[in-house]
């Protein structure tokens, strides 16, 4: 495998990331992965590219989209004002898995919150994903939180 490259996702990156999202049972039940793909997506993606607390961000191998996640940074008053990182909709392409390319997929997004002066990182993984539990772990990730969610 060449070395991955981490970059913005553009707005023509859409349909591959939502690919991505949906390439497992949760992401498949969740996202529409269609031709044409929901303006929804789009005007997600431009609400995201406007703010400045966000990083959409997109791994390529030979000019291919095979990886994304999404990083928003919190400013804080907690922790004597420290501001966090929430790392959320890590994927990798089924076929690149266990070579390596999520964990410097993470670490890029390390080094990017580092850079922006965060000092602490989170993310959330659902409770089913005991692959990405034993991966976090891994790179250093504890088992810290109990999560709940509310739809609304």
């Amino acid at each position: 495998m060449s070395a991955p490259t981490f970059r913005p996702a553009r707005r023509e990156d859409v349909a591959r990331i939502v690919e991505l999202l949906a390439g497992d049972p949760l992401g498949a039940g969740r996202e529409r992965f269609e031709d044409p793909l929901p303006d929804s997506y789009y005007a997600a993606f431009d609400r995201i590219e406007a703010s400045d607390g966000n990083v959409l961000t997109v791994a390529e191998l030979d000019g291919v989209v095979v990886g994304c996640l999404q990083m928003t940074f919190i400013p804080g008053l907690s922790n004597q004002g420290a501001d966090l990182a929430l790392i959320e909709g890590v994927r990798v392409d089924t076929t690149l898995r266990s070579q390596g390319l999520g964990g410097q997929l993470i670490e890029w997004a390390l080094n990017a919150a580092r850079a922006r002066g965060c000092q602490a990182v989170e993310l959330f993984t659902h409770k089913t994903r005991t692959d990405a539990h034993r991966f976090y772990d891994r790179l250093g990730f504890e088992q810290s939180h109990v999560g709940y969610r509310i739809k609304l």
